[in-house]
């Protein structure tokens, strides 16, 4: 893996000092989420029906449920994360499944080798400016024809705006901006879903389902 930025450095360091209260937190993270779930499982369903050969890459796994999800539902799927407490737990969690430490800007995988790819609240904590290069990665190894799906917490109307979560400074998105974001990285906007704050949740949740041209 290429040398960490000290952005990256920082995320892995704040995620591996409460790794077990965070993979405790959010162990059954779609359990209790029927719309989340459901779109989840929309991008199985595309992807499976989709005819592009490939795994699908869980981009931020953390502890690695998403990932555990995504194969119940059929899907090859491995798991990238930047902090080793993280995927270490994924690891003793999930031993059937494949999780790597690295970052998801510099991927270990050939152009085009992905069916798909999932960024689940993964994308919050990089820095606006360097949104761009992150879905120029995703597009440069998800074959064109697969799909891609992003979960991240939306703005609101407000601009990108910095917020105080829990582990690390991240940054919620208006959705037509990432959207934006994305298309000029390659990806055409398959569908999109916003929903409202639900019970001890701040923001409202933004997901976009993506395919690459």
């Amino acid at each position: 893996m290429p040398e960490l930025s000290s952005h990256h450095r920082t995320t892995a360091g704040a995620y591996d000092a409460v790794a077990a209260r965070y993979a405790d937190l959010v162990r059954d993270g779609l359990a209790h989420l029927p719309l989340d779930r459901s779109f989840v499982t929309a991008f199985a369903d595309v992807v499976r029906s989709g005819g592009v050969p490939g795994p699908v890459a869980d981009l931020g796994c953390g502890p690695g449920y998403v990932s555990a999800f995504l194969r119940g539902l059929g899907l090859d799927v491995f798991g990238v994360d930047l902090s080793p407490a993280l995927v270490g737990i994924a690891r003793e969690t999930y031993p059937g499944i494949r999780f790597d430490v690295g970052s998801m800007d510099a991927l270990e995988a050939a152009d085009g080798s992905l069916a798909g790819a999932v960024s689940w609240y993964s994308l919050i904590h990089t820095p606006p400016a360097d949104i761009p290069s992150y879905l120029g990665e995703f597009r440069r190894v998800v074959a064109t024809g697969g799909h891609l799906l992003l979960g991240f917490f939306e703005a609101e109307g407000d601009p990108v705006t910095p917020f105080d979560h829990k582990v690390t400074t991240a940054y919620r998105w208006p959705i037509d901006e990432l959207a934006r974001l994305a298309g000029e990285a390659g990806f055409a906007e398959v569908g999109r879903m916003l929903r409202e704050p639900g019970e001890n949740e701040r923001f409202r949740r933004g997901h976009l389902l993506l395919r690459a041209r």
